[in-house]
């Protein structure tokens, strides 16, 4: 585990307030709460055009917009031998710059990205039907 320090920061009330809020309402430590939205905000300036959604297993990275998880970008990018102008065919109708910003994630935090993919990539369809009922038609 990495190691921490204790930083001292003045936050003016409204701010603490909606921060205590949030803490509650997800049920965590204020301090978790601050580190994970901080971490976020570092990554998405680190990445222009990149969100955080909740998932099902938790906060994902997607293209601000389009609810597409990078991971799905780049797993496309793997299949079409890792050939941009193929990406672009399959994803016609995202931006070049859309496109990039998935695989500069990626390309910062890979480690993240090559997990999910392989935790998508060994989930059956039973698993996946039990796990995301709401992405299949009813039989």
């Amino acid at each position: 585990m990495s190691k921490s320090a204790k930083v001292s920061v003045r936050l003016p009330e409204r701010l603490q307030q909606m921060l205590g809020q949030l803490a509650r309402d997800e049920r965590r430590p204020f301090s978790a709460v601050i580190r994970d939205l901080l971490e976020e905000a570092l990554r998405g300036r680190r990445c222009p055009g990149i969100a955080f959604v909740d998932g099902p297993t938790g906060r994902r990275p997607v293209i601000a917009g389009t609810g597409l998880e990078v991971w799905e970008v780049v797993k496309a990018y793997k299949g079409c031998g890792e050939d941009f102008a193929e990406l672009k065919k399959i994803y016609d109708w995202l931006t070049s710059q859309q496109l990039r910003s998935a695989l500069a994630y990626w390309q910062l935090y890979p480690e993240e990205i090559e997990e999910e993919i392989a935790c998508q990539e060994e989930l059956s369809e039973e698993e996946a039907r039990a796990r995301y009922p709401h992405l299949f038609p009813l039989r």
